[in-house]
Order: structure tokens, then C-alpha cells, then sequence
């Protein structure tokens, strides 16, 4: 039996819980580089930015397993198309770069469309806000305070990480994320799970729901197992061994 913090369903599968992770924010804030670190303990300096994909990976948060899924959004300059992941993702993470200005005004727009869906819901949606390049400090050109501020406006979690240097830290949100539609969850919210068993396949996303101008064909989710890596370009600093992507591109 697999559970989406309370729904349940019988499958096949082990006894765990499913989170649905959006990683949302414009071209140049780092949502490719999070995601990688998140998942492989890598960084990547060259990817894809027009490939969007689905991705797994089983964690353990707070002594619990969970099968936290993160679809790194391919959107360039906004939000584009936003029904594919508002109605799939059980938190946000809305990225920005301490580095660039633009982008920490672009992730505004994504704040203003997830309070928009949650306002039409009439429900509170976990939403981290990150600021990300903590690496980059003293190119800085958006403070921690006007982060804070932000957050503290749209009533959401703040970070500040770097992908390039710091599992520890990027791990530690994407956990958060997951205590957070956890405890949406408990409070009797029903969240959007992305079930994936052998006895019912789930709808492909590429199928149903319309691409922007740019955005690659989304993977069949049913396929999307443990995948820790988006682009045949994607390479990290350190030489590792050969991983396997959805769309059977590999990196060495």
C-alpha cells in the first residue's frame, strides 16, 4: 500500500508516502543545479535549459520513507502553462539567484500564480521561497532581508543555499518541503499525489496538459523511477559513474 500523507491506495509497492515537488523560477536562478544536488550530490555547471523532466528519489525524513518526485520546470522568462504543475505538486519551491536581481523579481510571479491557485481552493499550499548562489556573495545584488521580506509577504518558508557547495543545506529544503505538504496534509487538505504502480499506470502529463513554446515533451510518469539527472549536456566537476536518464540520454 502507498499513501500520499493520507490517501491511500493498494499497489504493489512498499508502504511509503509520495511527495510532489515543482521547482519554479525563471532562466539563470540555479532550479537545474538544486535539483541535481538534490538528487546525485553533484553540481552541474552545463544542462538543457528547454528540457523539462520528472524525477524520483526515495528519502527517509524524519524516520519515515517518502518517494519525493521534483519536476524541474523548464519555463525561460515567467510562468508559462502553470496547470501542469499546480495541479500535480504537493509543495513549491520558487527559485531565485542572490546574483541577479531579475531573477528574485521574476520568482514574484510564480509567488502571485501559487496564491492565486490557493486562493481559488480556498486552502494554504506549502511553498518555500530559495534564494540560491550563496556561493556567489560578493556579487550579491538581492539581501537576505528583501528574501525575508518577501516571504514574509507571501507567508512562505526562506532559504538560502548554494547548489554548488552545499548538499547538506539543499537537502535539508527539499526535506522541508516535504514536512510541509505533510503537514498540509494532517491538517485535512487532500494534496495531488502522482501514484505510480504496476496495476494502473498514471496519465502522461505530456498528453494532457500544453507545453509553452520551447518546453520539451514531458516523460511518461510511469516511467519516472529513481532518475537523478536532466540533460546529455549535464556534467559535473568530478568524474562519477554513468548514470541513466528517462530519455535515455547518459552522462559521464
Amino acid at each position: 500500500m502507498s499513501s500520499m500523507f493520507g490517501k491511500t491506495r493498494t499497489s504493489a509497492m512498499p508502504d511509503r508516502a509520495e511527495c510532489n515537488v515543482a521547482v519554479l523560477g525563471i532562466r539563470g536562478s540555479g532550479k537545474s543545479a538544486l535539483t541535481v544536488k538534490f538528487l546525485t550530490r553533484r553540481f552541474i555547471s552545463e544542462y538543457d535549459p528547454n528540457m523539462e523532466d520528472i524525477y524520483s528519489s526515495e528519502e527517509i525524513v524524519d524516520q519515515q520513507p517518502v518517494l519525493v518526485k521534483v519536476m524541474d520546470t523548464a519555463d525561460q522568462d515567467g510562468p508559462v502553462n502553470c496547470e501542469r504543475y499546480l495541479t500535480w505538486a504537493g509543495a513549491f519551491l520558487v527559485v531565485y539567484s542572490i546574483d541577479d536581481r531579475r531573477t528574485f523579481e521574476g520568482c514574484q510571479r510564480y509567488l502571485d500564480v501559487v496564491a492565486a491557485h490557493a486562493k481559488s481552493l480556498q486552502v494554504d499550499l506549502p511553498v518555500l521561497l530559495l534564494g540560491n548562489k550563496l556561493d556567489m556573495e560578493r556579487y550579491r545584488q538581492v539581501s537576505e532581508s528583501d528574501g525575508c521580506a518577501l516571504a514574509s509577504h507571501y507567508s512562505c518558508l526562506f532559504f538560502e543555499v548554494s547548489a554548488c557547495q552545499d548538499f547538506i543545506s539543499v537537502q535539508r529544503v527539499f526535506h522541508e518541503a516535504v514536512r510541509e505538504a505533510r503537514r498540509d496534509a494532517e491538517r485535512g487538505r487532500p494534496t495531488s499525489p502522482l501514484f505510480i504502480s504496476e496495476d494502473r499506470p498514471s496519465a502522461s502529463l505530456a498528453t494532457t496538459l500544453p507545453l509553452g513554446p520551447g518546453l520539451g515533451e514531458l516523460p511518461t510518469p510511469a516511467g519516472a523511477r529513481v532518475v537523478p539527472v536532466k540533460s546529455s549536456r549535464a556534467q559535473s566537476k568530478r568524474r562519477a559513474p554513468t548514470l541513466t536518464l528517462l530519455k535515455g540520454f547518459r552522462i559521464f
